[in-house]
């Protein structure tokens, strides 16, 4: 057996793990915007004070918009349904949280940089790209092709 041959079996049983992975990504990126979410819809009108204070256009509209966004992603990712719909507003939630909040901090997580919104970015391009994998509703309701 040749280094290609092996490498493609290596490819081949390699692609049963896409879904496990999408699954885990998917739950993990729940369990990340569960306790923002939260946290916005405990004290909304400080949350759109905060929001104000950032200079972000009709804060407490968009506090609302965000706080629901978020807790609707983590019912959506977790239940694996109409993932590629809800990556979209995410994503953009993620680009105001980097503009406004993170970005001035430079890249660091630990200094509050945008490392960490950009992964969730980059998670949510993946579930936009790739779907909910084979461990969702979308696959149950809308078939392979999803």
């Amino acid at each position: 057996m040749c280094i290609k041959d092996i490498y493609m079996e290596f490819s081949r049983l390699s692609e049963n793990l896409k879904s496990c992975a999408l699954l885990f990504a998917r739950l993990i990126v729940a369990y990340g915007f569960y306790e923002p979410a939260m946290m916005k819809w405990s004290d909304i009108s400080a949350v759109a004070q905060w929001f104000g204070t950032l200079g972000i256009p009709l804060p407490t509209l968009n506090a609302y918009m965000a706080a629901t966004t978020e807790i609707t992603g983590v019912v959506l990712l977790t239940l694996g349904l109409f993932i590629r719909a809800i990556s979209i507003p995410l994503i953009i939630v993620m680009i105001v949280a980097i503009v406004t909040v993170h970005l001035p901090h430079g890249f660091q997580a630990g200094q509050n940089g945008f490392e960490i919104p950009l992964y969730y970015m980059l998670f949510l391009l993946i579930f936009l790209s790739h779907g909910a994998g084979k461990f969702s509703l979308d696959r149950m309701i809308f078939g392979d092709k999803n």
